[in-house]
């Protein structure tokens, strides 16, 4: 079975708003449905499960029903860093699966993952075992200790930029987990990170710039203007 894991338990303080950011409405429907959706259409997606915030569950459940997003089956709270938060899901997921089920991880603010990306990152796990979305690193980038200045860039043809999807045997997520907690391993960043700092190899799938993550206003604006292009080609179609 191939289970999204979606992580919508951040608070979202850099929004500056009064609900957390994958609640907010983007022409009246919220940024965490279109996550969902994304995945509900994909035909190799056969369930969901969500980490959301306290308080927010029955919401949640409800804006799932309003949009007939069938395919969630779990809704769990987060911890208070996005590495615990995904381990209270991945819990989840041990109680209720197999241990070779497939747990695709994604972000609960990244709406416009494609089906591509999907279905990418499935061949991908398929061939290698594991598969993280990523894209290749185009700017000049600098190392910088203290923010101000720097003699040092580092090659930008050695740097991909990874984002999610992220594809795992469930089995090894689990292991990850409990090797961070046993090495006092916390607060990584990404589940690619964690695999790497526990010396597992990373393979990688295709990613894209459209695929970005809300964070910031300025990331709000952008999605709103790749979802009015994309609403116009539908309907130029």
């Amino acid at each position: 079975m191939n289970i999204a894991l979606l992580t919508a338990a951040g608070s979202g303080e850099r929004m500056h708003q009064n609900i957390p950011k994958q609640f907010m409405h983007v022409d009246n429907i919220p940024i965490i449905v279109y996550t969902m959706l994304a995945f509900e259409k994909h035909p190799n997606i056969d369930a969901i499960i969500v980490v959301c915030l306290d308080g927010w569950h029955d919401i949640l459940k409800a804006y799932a029903k309003q949009f007939e997003i069938s395919k969630l089956r779990w809704v769990v709270s987060g911890g208070e860093t996005g590495q615990e938060s995904i381990r209270k899901g991945l819990l989840k997921l041990a109680e209720e699966c197999s241990p070779d089920d497939t747990v695709i991880i994604h972000d609960g603010n990244r709406p416009m993952v494609s089906h591509e990306i999907i279905a990418d990152c499935l061949v991908k796990y398929e061939l290698y075992g594991n598969a993280v979305a990523a894209i290749p690193c185009v700017e000049v980038v600098f190392k910088c200790e203290d923010k101000i200045s720097s003699l040092t860039t580092i090659p930008r043809d050695q740097l991909l930029r990874t984002q999610t999807p992220q594809a795992y045997r469930l089995s090894k997520l689990l292991w990850a987990h409990e090797e961070a907690a046993r090495r006092d391993i916390s607060n990584m960043g990404a589940s690619c990170d964690l695999l790497a700092e526990l010396g597992e190899r990373v393979y990688f799938s295709a990613g894209s710039e459209k695929n970005i993550k809300i964070t910031t206003v300025d990331d709000l604006d952008i999605f709103e203007a790749l979802l009015l292009k994309a609403t116009n080609n539908e309907r130029k179609l």
